[in-house]
This record gives C-alpha cells, structure tokens and sequence, in this order.
C-alpha cells in the first residue's frame, strides 16, 4: 500500500526585531503581529508579542536595540495569504502619554534561508492644522485601532500618512512539504540548501 503524501506544506519562521532608526525619539517600544490568509493556520509559536522598551545607544549609530526574538510556525494548503508581519512602534510624548511613533508591514520572505530586512515606518497625519493641534494637545495621535489594517490595501489611499524611521529584522525562514506539494522553492544549491530560483 503506499503511503499518502502531505496534504499540506509546514512555513516555519524565527528570527528577531532587530533594531530601529528614529532620529527624533527615545524610550520606544515594538508590538509586532502576523496576518495571513484564510487557508493559513499557526501550529505553533507566537502570532503576536511586544518588546521591552529601549533607549537610544550612545555611538553615532544612536540606534534602538531590541533584539525581540521571533518563532512561530504556519501550516497551510496554499501560499495565497502568504504571513506578513506588521510593526508597530510606540513612545512617549512631551506629556507621557505612548503615541505611535510608526508602523510598517513585510512580507515573510517567500525563500527558506536567512534574511535581513530593513522596514520604512510610517504614521497616519491629521488632515487640518486644527486637527493636528487639538490631538497634541489633547495627546490623542491619529493611530490605527487595528494594526493589521496596514497589510490590506483596502481603504488605504485615503489616509494621509508621513515616513518616519526604519525598523531592521531577521528571519530565519525554513518550509517543509512544498515541493512535495507542486511548489517551486528553488534549486537546490551545492550545499543542499534550497536557494532562490533562476530565470
């Protein structure tokens, strides 16, 4: 009798948020969530997590240091709604409230190995000096009330937002079953690690 092949393919990833570019900011903290398709599912892991809050170094660099440890694992039968990873970064004002300070989204990268990625951040503008003022003052920033509406791209082109900072990750990303399954994760290189495809 032979034996069923898989019916789905295994993604895992781990890594960490590294660290963070903002020139204008101190004492930041990251909140960090995934979202995917509907035929994704998590098997393990964490979807979500938020880091310790981090000052500024003291070289010239003056980056934010997280180093917040990644690690989750997806199943799934199809690589539509392939993970992405949504950031949020979050400081105090000249009153203490937190605001956000940026959010960014990337795509887990589609081939398995170790990949760094440098995120631009952005936050969402009142639309009127009034506006800006009043939310200063009242220290009630525009902000997202979901995080996750950054990885749609329904709804978006009516908010105005501005570029602020980087963040850098790490994934280490390894997938189980996919070639078994039809789909093409790349040659397979001299040393046995599956690499991107060739044109």
């Amino acid at each position: 009798m032979a034996a069923a092949g898989p019916s789905v393919f295994l993604l895992m990833v781990n890594g960490q948020v590294e660290s963070a570019q903002f020139p204008e900011y101190d004492d930041l903290y990251c909140k960090y969530c995934f979202v995917y398709g509907q035929d994704w599912a998590p098997t393990a892991g964490l979807e979500e997590g938020i880091s310790q809050i981090t000052s500024k170094s003291q070289d010239v660099r003056q980056a934010l240091v997280w180093n917040f440890p990644i690690d989750v694992t997806f199943k799934s039968t199809n690589p539509y709604g392939w993970p992405q990873i949504v950031l949020s970064v979050y400081g105090p004002d000249v009153f203490g409230n937190d605001v956000v300070r940026g959010y960014g989204v990337v795509h887990v990268p589609f081939s398995t190995g170790r990949h760094k990625r440098t995120i631009p951040m952005f936050v969402p503008e009142s639309t009127s000096k009034l506006q800006k003022f009043t939310s200063w003052f009242m220290g009630r920033r525009p902000e997202y009330t979901d995080p996750k509406v950054v990885a749609q791209g329904e709804g978006r082109e009516v908010t105005r937002v501005r570029s602020q900072g980087f963040i850098t990750l790490l994934f280490n990303v390894v997938t189980k079953d996919m070639r078994k399954l039809g789909y093409d994760t790349g040659p397979v290189d001299s040393q046995g690690i599956l690499g991107p495809s060739l044109p």
